[in-house]
């Protein structure tokens, strides 16, 4: 039992992290101003649902899509880690990490991915699921998309309790924390790879 639960924290919070519903709260609010609570809803649903499939995809066949295209697991954590720490570096300077797509697709592009399931999350999924039992990755990716939809669905609240300036501070101390993640994702790509040893 001690070994489920020690499994299942070292996979949900990672997850957790890097798929961010709180900070991404301000970027569904803001894509979603101005439609009705009913377009929002549905908004909502395409994003999570898009995230999901995304996310299962490369659960289930990334290390195939990999292999096929010649990458390893460890570049690709580089490369999302690089991409990651540019996204985070730029929404701390500038207050956003992507430029509003046509309306229709927001819920697809960014909302669902990058923002949601973008190269952090897959990266995190990736590497989880090389490390502990392919059950239960799945069951806290599955976990975090339901909190991540339930999250986006109470924006409005959110909105209210905390107010703009609020969700805004929280939004840059994730942020940062993302920043933090996307180098220990690099410097575990650089030991996937070879580069370096971090063993000690």
């Amino acid at each position: 039992m001690g070994n489920y639960l020690q499994y299942f924290v070292l996979t949900f919070v990672p997850l957790f992290i890097v798929i961010d519903a709180l900070g991404n709260l301000p970027f569904v609010i803001s894509l979603s101003e101005g439609m009705t609570r009913q377009e929002r809803r549905r908004m909502i649903h395409s994003a999570t649902i898009t995230a999901t499939i995304v996310g299962l995809v490369f659960l289930f066949f990334g290390q195939f899509i990999l292999k096929v295209m010649g990458i390893s697991v460890g570049a690709f954590a580089i490369a999302g880690g690089l991409i990651l720490l540019v996204l985070s570096i730029k929404y701390m300077s500038t207050g956003r990490m992507v430029e509003a797509v046509k309306e229709e697709m927001v819920a697809v592009v960014p909302i669902g991915t990058p923002l949601t399931v973008g190269p952090a999350t897959i990266t995190t999924l990736l590497l989880l699921a090389t490390q502990f039992p392919m059950y239960m990755v799945l069951l806290s990716f599955a976990l975090n998309m339901l909190i991540t939809w339930g999250t986006f669905v109470s924006s409005s609240y959110s909105l209210r309790f905390l107010g703009q300036g609020g969700l805004q501070a929280i939004s840059k101390v994730f942020s940062l924390l993302l920043a933090a993640i996307a180098v220990s994702m690099i410097i575990r790509g650089l030991s996937l790879a070879g580069i370096i040893d971090i063993a000690g």
